[in-house]
């Protein structure tokens, strides 16, 4: 039987006194073997996680109050596949350290230590990070420039960086909801925007024309997605953004198999969707939700939400909270009236 894609594990399963060696267990599974370092004796050890295998991609969050990871020299043979991490820090800050670089990660900034080299990752608040694992052959870049990009922040502020930073984000957020078919789809294009940010880092000019041009698709999609609040979304706005003509930008969206507009509505529709879900949902108005994600004609986002789900956004709030809509045709006020 296949391994499961999804995994969640949390010591507190475990004796206190066993604790400290299931952390170490676990994570060893995931990045190779490594020392970790808790507070003082006395305090209990706390360590949480979930990890995702998307294709080649490997995702895992991790919270615990350990507060310091090292690898050192003599796991450097590890069985693992020769890897790449990719830190992403959820809040505070965190030191890397690896060969003679030595950097501290905030929240937004992107840093890659390799799997073969010793490295320390410290945060005296506890490690709280989403970490990516890549196989080295996956990036298909020459060995040697991983050593000048280990335990550096990669090009801070670079638009490339800050999108594909987002994109991570957004990966790491919600990996856990990722299953079935189709999901080893989602890593290598994550791992081709990240070998973009190498390349222009190192400003490689003809691996980084190689690199921009593999992910273009990827790029376009993030951008679209980090503006879908705003109702005047277009194709030349998202065009302009990426120096090209709107023509182009058809094409390389129906090379890769998708229509922009369905698109934009898929996933605007997917954010009221969630917003509806969350237990917050009943003390916003429908028609709120529906203009922070760019709908400005409500009846229109009635039937649209209803051909998409099956169920009216009013319908659907009140599935979610775990009650029935009044009356069958309850919708009615959605496509005929201004929404409550």
């Amino acid at each position: 039987m296949a391994e499961p894609m999804v995994r969640y594990w949390d010591v507190q399963e475990f004796t206190p006194e066993d604790r400290a060696d299931a952390v170490r267990t676990v994570i060893a599974n995931i990045t190779g073997r490594v020392e970790i370092d808790f507070p003082v004796p006395g305090r209990r050890v706390e360590a949480r996680g979930v990890t995702s295998d998307l294709g080649p991609l490997t995702v895992c969050t991790v919270r615990s109050n350990a507060t310091l990871v090292r690898h050192n020299a003599r796991y450097a043979t590890d069985e693992l596949e020769p890897s790449i991490f990719l830190g992403l820090q959820m809040s505070g800050s965190s030191t890397v350290t690896q060969a003679d670089h030595e950097t501290r990660v905030r929240p937004g900034d992107l840093v890659l230590y390799q799997s073969t080299l010793p490295y320390i990752v410290a945060d005296r608040n506890g490690i709280g990070q989403h970490f990516f694992r890549i196989p080295v052959s996956r990036l298909a870049l020459p060995q040697a420039l991983f050593s000048q990009v280990s335990a550096v922040s990669l090009s801070p502020g670079d638009p490339i960086a800050e999108l594909t930073a987002s994109h991570l984000r957004q990966l790491a957020t919600a990996h856990a909801r990722f299953d079935g078919p189709g999901v080893e789809a989602l890593g290598q294009p994550s791992i081709d925007l990240l070998r973009a940010v190498i390349t222009t880092h190192l400003d490689a000019v003809h691996l980084t024309k190689e690199s921009l041009q593999s992910t273009l698709l990827l790029r376009i999609l993030e951008y679209a997605r980090a503006h879908l609040a705003e109702p005047g979304l277009n194709a030349a706005q998202i065009a302009a953004a990426h120096h090209m003509s709107v023509r182009r930008l058809y094409k390389v969206m129906a090379e890769g198999g998708i229509s922009l507009a369905d698109w934009i509505r898929t996933h605007r529709l997917e954010e009221c969707r969630n917003e509806f879900r969350r237990p917050t949902a009943r003390l916003t108005t429908i028609e709120t939700v529906a203009r922070r994600w760019g709908f400005t004609d409500m009846s229109n986002f009635g039937r649209i939400f209803r051909a998409a789900y099956g169920v009216s956004p009013r319908e659907w709030r009140l599935l979610t909270a775990g009650e029935q809509p009044a009356t069958p045709d309850a919708d009615a006020q959605i496509v005929h009236a201004p929404l409550q």
